[in-house]
């Protein structure tokens, strides 16, 4: 029986998610875009639908979004899901709060919480406001964001201008209480027509109690630390009838390497720490259209084999604001994306089976390029980060990180998962 059926904004926080799920004892495919009638397996407990929608109008994220509802729930799922980052990403006009509005509209539900918490990836959730590691969101690197700055800490405050509807709050206090306290917290607001709900976490155990409240509820709305809890509520609400080993992947060879795109603090770490052979790409030639591509292909051609390698479009924030200034953020992200798919498809073609690719718009380019369609989810290389093995007539593991999670040692320590 397929039981959930998450709708992800992008291509890592949906691997994230299903990786989560896979953790729990699901049995977990994750799909690229919203998939043709009829292909998805029937061995899956549940099916992550991975859309691009964080960035884009709101209208068409609602579009899209309510397209994977209605795939989703004719694959028979019972229950959903609408995955976010967990730094909240998002602007005024949206995209958290319009999605989730639609959704609730379309599964005719009056009330879904909002937790987009991860404590073992920093991200902690008190009195309302979101803490990134030890500061406020405002106070880390996303109030630089190029997209979707984020310069308000409160979830309440960046939720409201979101939606028509009320925005209310669960406090620590009460969902330490236990998960009847906070299942009776969220019906009382529910009596007080507050549609949308934060909930504080600031540990993994809160993820757990307020898993176990919300089994019920139609919807969940939250980042992938919030399904943390799920699996269990499923499963003694007689949803789920087994706990197999849902993570094993068959065996790929092929070279190892690995594409990095994200300009976050923890890629550029990521970088910095790596061993082996690496090549910087320069984006100001890729965005005057010069041939970086080819040349990054050959030099990597000559050292597939001995171990992987690190091709990078990466940039600290001031060469991004410099790169977007003189070209334009669209026409600049689009050029260093494009360039990222080529050298996908020039890697898998020299041989490459083994591939990290870094950066939530980098791996979308990236599993287009290699038209991936669907995933099967592995074990878990670092918190949010699974393998995964691509299903079609060329398997290929895949590692799509996240620009904002793994070890300063992700890069290596991905290899020695396998």
């Amino acid at each position: 029986m397929t039981v959930l059926g998450v709708i992800a904004d992008d291509f890592t926080g949906a691997t994230d998610i299903a990786g989560m799920l896979v953790k729990g004892g699901m049995r977990t495919i994750q799909t690229i875009g919203v998939p043709p009638p009829g292909t998805i397996p029937g061995d899956v407990d549940a099916i992550v639908v991975a859309l691009k929608t964080r960035s884009i109008p709101a209208k068409e994220a609602v579009a899209q979004s309510l397209k994977a509802l209605k795939t989703l729930h004719e694959a028979g799922c019972v229950r959903f899901f609408f995955k976010y980052c967990s730094t909240f990403d998002s602007t005024d006009a949206g995209n958290i709060g319009p999605v989730g509005d639609a959704l609730l509209d379309a599964l005719k539900s009056n009330q879904a919480i909002y937790c987009p918490a991860f404590p073992v990836n920093g991200r902690t959730i008190f009195f309302g406001h979101l803490f990134v590691g030890d500061v406020l969101l405002s106070d880390s690197h996303m109030r630089h964001h190029p997209l979707t700055p984020m310069t308000d800490a409160s979830l309440v405050r960046v939720l409201a201008p979101q939606t028509k509807h009320k925005v209310g709050l669960v406090p620590l206090r009460q969902v330490q209480a236990g998960s009847a306290a906070l299942r009776a917290a969220l019906d009382k607001l529910a009596t007080e027509s507050v549609r949308h709900v934060v909930v504080d976490a600031v540990a993994d155990t809160d993820l757990g109690i307020i898993g176990e409240a919300i089994g019920d509820d139609v919807l969940v709305t939250g980042g992938s630390g919030v399904a943390l809890g799920l699996p269990a509520a499923y499963r003694r609400r007689g949803l789920l009838t087994h706990k197999s080993d849902a993570d094993v992947l068959p065996e790929i060879a092929g070279a190892a390497a690995i594409l990095a795109g994200s300009c976050s603090a923890a890629t550029l770490g990521q970088i910095a720490a790596f061993k082996g052979p690496h090549r910087a790409l320069d984006t100001d030639a890729i965005c005057r259209g010069e041939a970086e591509t080819e040349k990054a292909l050959a030099w990597a051609r000559d050292k597939l084999g001995n171990g992987p390698i690190l091709l990078s479009a990466s940039n600290e924030p001031d060469a991004v604001k410099a790169l977007q200034s003189k070209y334009g953020v669209e026409k600049s992200s689009q050029a260093i994306e494009a360039t990222m798919a080529a050298l996908a498809r020039g890697l898998v073609a020299a041989g490459v089976g083994r591939l990290v690719v870094a950066g939530g718009e980098t791996s979308g380019a990236v599993v287009g390029a290699l038209d991936v369609t669907a995933l099967r989810i592995g074990p878990e290389i670092d918190p949010g980060v699974p393998w995964t093995a691509s299903v079609g007539a060329r398997p290929l593991l895949l590692a799509l990180k996240s620009g904002n999670f793994g070890a300063p040692d992700f890069f290596t320590k991905a290899f020695k998962h396998l």
